[in-house]
């Protein structure tokens, strides 16, 4: 995997170790050799280097085993970092990480709605300078922002594959327009991958089969297939929210009928309690309906099923069955080891649907005679998808990508996404 000794290390050799590094929490250089398959000579000279970029510290020894105590290496977390930003319809979320994926500021504020995309592009841009402005970091610390949003992306000429309430930006160049915005590289994904790596980065995820199901606006999964997200060739892996549940079931905005998010969706529960004035009441949905309110509404729900209404109950169990089989169709196909539910619906909802899914992939999953399932909810899931695109940012930064895998660049539907990265030692 690596050259002669002496040799000048790759640089995805450099972007390797000190993954193993961030993921270790402290290790020796002895410990990396195993790790990563390198030459002692490699791990030597990348860690010397690592070192004197700031990235690695010297952490004190470990126990002795009877000879000279191994010098213990650690992560330097306040060496870098990045801005993690969900971008969605109902709200704008954002992050500040340190190099080791942690929390440092947050804040959320006002969706896209219907202005116009390089008014939100601006404003993303401000918003984003007061973050790390407020969290007292220093600019030139931070590698850039990742940005994520609702999918589908990438869709090709021709094929404005879009959901409805973000159309608008469909031939805005999102990633270009940030990027010369704010003066700091950029990179874009599904919001739905980017709370499936968030959960790895963390440290929530093991390394196997795992995926994270995702409810927004809409209803997604991420997935990462020994840590490495699994995107597809056009960045649109994971879009359970069109897995078809009923061939003769309610018209979907993607063009198919009966899919997991025209049936199980926030905006399919929202739909349904307006439907029923006495639930509606209930819950207090006042006023018109409408995209904005989507999000306030489903949660006016869930707090009416919470105080014991049994309309409101009956629509979020229902949906939770509907995701259930998604969930168990997808844990099927990818063989899954884990999977977590995440994202701002199940934020509020969570602890209604995870009994329900639990359920159904204990009764039914194909491989349970081998294996279980683990499922759980997130700890982070209001936040996911934000954590996640910094992650993001710091994976695309300082993990080498496999053959194979590539970043979208971008929401236009005009640009092609970047060729994979060439495999490296």
């Amino acid at each position: 995997m690596s050259g002669p000794a002496g040799a000048m290390p790759h640089a995805s050799s450099r972007a390797a170790v000190l993954d193993v590094i961030r993921a270790a929490g402290t290790i020796s250089r002895v410990g990396l050799v195993g790790a990563t398959g390198f030459t002692g000579a490699t791990i030597s000279t990348v860690v010397r280097r690592l070192i004197d970029d700031g990235l690695v510290v010297e952490s004190g020894h470990a126990e002795s085993t009877g000879g000279k105590r191994r010098v213990l290496l650690q992560l330097n977390r306040s060496a870098r970092y990045a801005v993690g930003v969900h971008l969605d319809h109902d709200g704008i979320t954002y992050v500040l990480t340190d190099l080791g994926g942690s929390v440092v500021a947050r804040m959320s504020r006002a969706g896209v709605g219907v202005e116009d995309p390089r008014s939100v592009v601006e404003r993303m841009a401000g918003e984003s300078a007061a973050l790390i402005e407020g969290a007292g970091i220093e600019r030139e610390r931070v590698l850039g922002l990742g940005l994520v949003a609702p999918g589908p992306l990438n869709q090709g000429p021709g094929s404005r594959l879009m959901q409805p309430a973000i159309r608008h930006w469909g031939d805005f160049p999102l990633g270009a327009g940030l990027q010369e915005a704010t003066g700091l590289p950029v990179v874009l994904d599904n919001d739905a991958t980017a709370a499936a790596l968030g959960e790895h980065w963390s440290g929530q995820a093991g390394g196997g089969a795992f995926a994270a199901l995702y409810m927004g606006t809409g209803i997604g999964a991420g997935l990462l297939l020994g840590g490495i997200p699994y995107r597809g060739p056009s960045g649109n892996a994971g879009e359970i929210g069109h897995i078809p549940l009923a061939a003769d079931g309610p018209q979907c905005w993607c063009g198919a009928r009966g899919c997991t998010e025209a049936l199980a969706g926030p905006g399919a529960v929202v739909e349904a309690a307006r439907a029923d004035a006495v639930l509606a009441r209930s819950a207090g949905l006042s006023g018109e309906a409408g995209r904005g309110r989507r999000t306030a509404d489903f949660a006016a729900v869930t707090r009416a099923a919470h105080r014991g209404d049994p309309g409101a109950r009956a629509l979020l169990e229902r949906s939770a069955r509907y995701l259930a089989l998604a969930a168990r169709t997808l844990a099927t196909i990818a063989d899954l080891e884990e999977l977590v539910l995440t994202g701002p619906g199940l934020a509020i909802a969570g602890s209604i649907y995870l009994p329900v899914v639990q359920e159904e992939l204990e009764r039914s999953f194909f491989s349970r005679a081998s294996h279980p399932v683990r499922v759980r909810l997130s700890r982070m899931a209001a936040t996911a998808p934000a954590i996640g695109a910094a992650a993001m940012m710091l994976q695309s930064e300082l993990v080498p990508l496999r053959e194979g895998t590539r970043l979208p660049e971008n929401l236009s539907a005009a640009d092609p996404a970047p060729a994979a990265a060439p495999h490296g030692d």
